[in-house]
């Protein structure tokens, strides 16, 4: 009877975690999505803080002073974030200073596909009126906005990010200590697994800057090559936009190409362009970044495309560049404990 009523309790105790687990899960989805401001931030900031930790301890050995290992790493860090502006007032200016001309090829092309839809498909892309000239102007004006916009919001962000970049720099913040009181709750466990993080999200983050670094030199120079305006731009596009694993690169392919298709013929040479651009994604997406990576980082494509698609619906497009450093780190913790290594391996 004492047996029974044990094995009774442990089913109503397995029930009860059950139906707590499926009432957590959306609160902490719907908390991270209300609070992105705060954690986007803090999770570029740790991911950003990875990179510079080998950095770090090498000068700490060197008997460096920690605020000079700060100021260093921060010096760094701004000196990226200089060269990044750099490019974008390089791009932008080279756009403003063609842009009328430009805006009258790209009118020229909507004129094409708008009779391409007419007489293939039977109706026009734009109605036609007076006004006509005007709304394919604005169209495309607004676009340009619309970007122009999108960078402004993310300086908060940027600034935020930093605010956290520093006050993990001074170790005000112990994320191996966080692992070993919540998840992780042995010492000896936890101080593994955050060496395992530390070593795996590192030689991502490092590999999957110089794939991205090398995809956008790539893009910028068969722009240069094929004379597309704005190659400056259109490589720092590539390079940004790769770090969202998968789709990143197919729409880098798809507005380059587009793009191309504002300022070339229809013929071979836009074909060699977009076989080119493609070429340029293949080598190093598919080719040199998993021989870099190793097996270490193989992750189901079921997998990505799920956190892509949860990610991206949390956090937007922070959420999408994030997922995979962040399923990496998942992986690693489900594979510290016995019950849940079968998921890990699952994701593989």
């Amino acid at each position: 009877m004492a047996n029974h009523g044990q094995k009774h309790e442990m089913n109503n105790l397995k029930v009860t975690n059950i139906l707590l687990l499926i009432i957590a899960i959306p609160i902490v989805i719907i908390v991270l999505k209300t609070l992105k401001f705060i954690f986007v931030p803090l999770a570029f900031a740790m991911f950003l803080t990875l990179l510079f930790i080998p950095l770090m301890r090498r000068l700490k050995r060197k008997k460096v002073t920690k605020v000079i290992r700060v100021l260093i790493a921060l010096t760094l860090i701004v000196l990226g974030g200089m060269a990044v502006f750099q490019v974008l007032n390089l791009s932008s200016q080279e756009i403003l200073s063609t842009k009328d001309s430009f805006i009258e090829k790209a009118e020229g092309k909507i004129d094409q596909v708008q009779a391409i839809t007419q007489n293939y498909f039977g109706f026009p892309l734009f109605e036609e009126s007076g006004d006509n000239h005007e709304v394919k102007r604005d169209l495309l004006i607004n676009y340009a906005q619309e970007f122009s916009m999108f960078l402004i919001g993310t300086v908060p962000q940027l600034l935020t990010t930093l605010f956290f970049v520093v006050l993990l720099l001074f170790e005000s913040f112990d994320f191996e200590k966080l692992l070993h009181s919540t998840i992780l709750k042995k010492r000896h466990t936890s101080i593994k697994a955050f060496t395992r993080i530390e070593k795996d999200l590192v030689k991502f983050l490092q590999v999957k800057f110089l794939v991205s670094l090398g995809t956008g030199i790539g893009t910028g120079l068969v722009c240069y090559a094929f004379g597309v305006s704005f190659p400056i731009f259109w490589g720092f596009f590539a390079f940004a936009i790769n770090f969202v694993q998968m789709v990143g690169s197919i729409i880098s392919i798809v507005m380059c190409s587009l793009f191309a298709l504002v300022e070339m013929e229809i013929g071979m040479s836009l074909l060699y362009f977009v076989i080119s651009v493609s070429g340029v994604q293949v080598i190093f997406g598919s080719i040199l970044e998993p021989i870099f990576m190793g097996k270490s980082f193989s992750i189901n494509i079921i997998v990505v495309l799920i956190m892509l698609m949860f990610w991206g619906f949390v956090w937007g497009v922070p959420g999408m560049i994030l997922s995979i450093p962040i399923t990496v780190f998942i992986k690693i913790i489900l594979e510290q404990f016995d019950k849940t290594k079968p998921i890990a391996k699952l994701m593989n």
